[in-house]
């Protein structure tokens, strides 16, 4: 049974007046969700008459989606403390000029890593997207319509964690870093954008023949 109280405070943390969690960790949460689906088609199809054949390739793929949902479920809090660095480091102290050029650096740093983790949460919803149409192609059909589900969640997860990568891009100083990581990111959205539609329609066709 769901509890009503561990979604409860995390969905009146995320509506408070405070800044975390916020877009960040909501997107992770999206990504972990949709490898947790992932993990559940799994688990319903294994050992189910039928799908013997299959076994082998839903095992791999649920040891895949279970590392990732632990992985996700981790980057609510890395995002969380990414933030919470770069709002520390905007209050550094700036009355002279020592002062003023260790705090550019502290936000320079923190901007960074506020980048790094959700082009990480894109990265891995991008292979959850991908064992979820694995999932939709080996599942049993009278759960696959939660591989696809999988896959649009994961595919909103990662088009939610490139938004706080865009956000900070332009503040960051190191232009290399931010033309590489926006180069790669486009790559990953143009990528989950083909493999999310694909899982999509191999489940809606086999719901609908």
């Amino acid at each position: 049974m769901i509890t009503k109280s561990a979604i409860d405070e995390f969905l009146e943390r995320l509506a408070s007046a405070q800044p975390t969690p916020g877009g960040g960790s909501a997107a992770a949460i999206m990504g972990a969700m949709g490898a947790a689906l992932v993990s559940m088609v799994c688990n319903v199809s294994i050992g189910k008459k039928g799908y013997e054949a299959a076994e082998a390739g839903l095992q791999a793929v649920r040891a895949r989606s279970e590392a990732l949902r632990l992985r996700l479920g981790a980057m609510v809090e890395e995002d969380v403390a990414a933030f919470d660095g770069l709002m520390a480091a905007y209050k550094l102290p700036k009355a002279t000029e020592e002062q003023t050029n260790q705090r550019a650096k502290s936000v320079q740093a923190s901007l960074r890593r506020a980048t790094e983790v959700p082009l990480d949460c894109a990265r891995v919803c991008a292979k959850v997207i991908e064992l979820a149409h694995r999932a939709g192609e080996l599942g049993y059909r009278g759960v696959i319509s939660d591989a696809g589900v999988g896959a649009l969640a994961a595919y909103a997860a990662a088009r939610s964690a490139a938004l706080n990568v865009y956000i900070n891009a332009p503040a960051l100083k190191d232009r290399e870093f931010v033309h590489a990581s926006l180069a790669e990111l486009e790559k990953l959205l143009a990528r989950c954008a083909v493999e999310s539609e694909a899982a999509y329609t191999i489940v809606r066709n086999k719901l609908e023949s």
